[in-house]
């Protein structure tokens, strides 16, 4: 049990480290780090440390191609839509930290465009969270949205890096509090349909020993599940459980 922790503890350690260097670790480090921990790896739990990696999103030498990540849709999606982002005029580092210092000042004209400046940069960043339970269009959206909200609040920022810290954090903030706010949902409808699908099955065993439709209250006694519970169960099937007496319920 220790020696699992150890190296849980361990990975952890090594994903922090890639975060540092942008999301890329290099397989001496990976191995140098179970070595200090004490753990002796040999080229097979290598490999398959390094594929877990990957699956994190951590580049093994060289960064990951965010491109792996992508459906056929998502990657027709940012075609077309990077594509529209190449209408926007281009801007050189010096005219960049002009419109952030008038963003800053509260210029109306200059925080429109420095939100257009920013916005191929939110397509990067989004592209680094793909494949992690979110579509890629619903990120940059989410993105989009914190931009904005970043872009309103520059007057607070000491200076122009500062600036662009702040706006690059909400943007990457706005982008993970929506990934983990989709697998909430994800989580809690699968749960969902479980009951339904308990439900259902309760209600058909119950049927064919009673010969007859059962009523919510004999289904709640059965399973342990509240009425309400179970009325929650058939609204998710469309009221088409045809093993239970659903009058209680209209």
């Amino acid at each position: 049990m220790r020696e699992e922790t150890v190296f849980s503890q361990t990975l952890e350690k090594i994903c922090a480290l890639a975060k540092d260097q942008g999301n890329i670790v290099r397989k001496e480090q990976v191995k140098s780090a179970f070595a200090d921990a004490g753990i002796e790896m040999g080229s097979q739990q290598l490999s398959m440390v390094y594929e877990y990696l990957k699956t994190k999103k951590i580049g093994i030498g060289e960064p990951v191609d965010p491109f792996d990540y992508l459906s056929e849709e998502e990657a027709d999606y940012l075609d077309s839509y990077l594509k529209e982002l190449e209408m926007l005029a281009d801007v050189t580092e010096g005219e960049k930290e002009a419109i952030t210092l008038s963003a800053m000042a509260q210029d109306p004209d200059a925080k429109f465009k420095l939100i257009e400046v920013f916005l191929p940069q939110v397509v990067e960043i989004a592209k680094l969270y793909a494949g992690q339970g979110a579509y890629l269009e619903d990120l940059i959206g989410e993105g989009n949205v914190a931009l904005t909200m970043a872009v309103e609040m520059l007057d607070s920022a000491e200076n122009v890096p500062a600036a662009h810290g702040m706006i690059a954090s909400m943007i990457m903030e706005a982008m993970e509090n929506y990934i983990a706010e989709n697998a909430d949902e994800k989580k809690t409808g699968e749960k969902l349909a479980t009951r339904a699908n308990d439900v259902l099955e309760h209600a058909e065993e119950m049927a064919k020993e009673m010969g007859r439709k059962v009523t919510i209250q004999e289904l709640s006694d059965e399973t342990g599940m509240s009425a309400e519970q179970i009325r929650e169960a058939v609204r998710i099937t469309a009221d088409n459980i045809d093993f239970l007496d659903t009058k209680e319920l209209h």
